[in-house]
């Protein structure tokens, strides 16, 4: 048996796990299911399961890691062409940009975010997801880019409001069905981000 075949099959099992995941939670919520629950869905035995994960928590919380890091990385491979927009005096158009990167990635990986976002899923995601977009999106990336002297208000609470809007547009997106494209998405992102939730309501012009 070649190392190909062997590496492929790896990923497919590893997929029918993570599907089973998700459709179980979607239905029965994550507290309720079981191990066996998982390996009756995938279709394999519970030895194949555990020689990729320790238990159900320990597929959750790689699963949710691996959602992370692909995530950081689409980013990362676009931050050069946005900080040159920067450099160019583009700012208002680099959220719309990284919106439409981030929402683009969220619509192909929607299942998986919906289930571990709802009420059923792991409440503990949004907080690591917070965290992700904190050191990736914000801390890392544009961090640098705002000056505590021009702030009104310190810059990490800034951050925070920021990161925790995304994570509310995201839910709501993705709990409606997903109505809009990533790109009407990030538009409305990004109106809200640039110009803030008042003027986006019409309130303050």
């Amino acid at each position: 048996m070649s190392e190909n075949y062997t590496d492929l099959r790896v990923i497919r099992t590893k997929n029918a796990i993570k599907l089973a995941l998700i459709e179980l939670v979607l239905e029965q919520g994550f507290e309720s299911v079981s191990v066996k629950d998982i390996t009756n869905k995938a279709g394999i035995n519970r030895g194949t399961f555990y020689i990729h994960y320790t238990d159900k928590y320990d597929l959750m919380n790689k699963s949710q890691e691996e959602v992370m890091k692909e995530l950081s990385s689409v980013i990362n491979k676009h931050y050069p062409n946005i900080i040159t927009e920067f450099s160019k005096d583009e700012t208002s158009k680099i959220p719309f940009r990284l919106s439409v990167i981030i929402f683009r990635y969220l619509d192909e990986n929607s299942d998986f975010i919906k289930a571990v976002l709802s009420p059923q899923g792991d409440l503990s995601f949004q907080l690591k997801l917070k965290r992700f977009m904190w050191e990736v999106l914000f801390h890392k990336n544009f961090n640098d880019l705002l000056d505590n002297k021009k702030t009104l208000i310190p810059k990490n609470y800034i951050i925070s409001y920021v990161a925790s809007a995304h994570i509310g547009i995201i839910q709501e997106w993705i709990e409606n069905g997903k109505k809009e494209s990533p790109e009407e998405m990030a538009h409305i992102l990004s109106t809200i981000t640039v110009n803030g939730a008042y003027h986006a309501a019409g309130i303050k012009r």
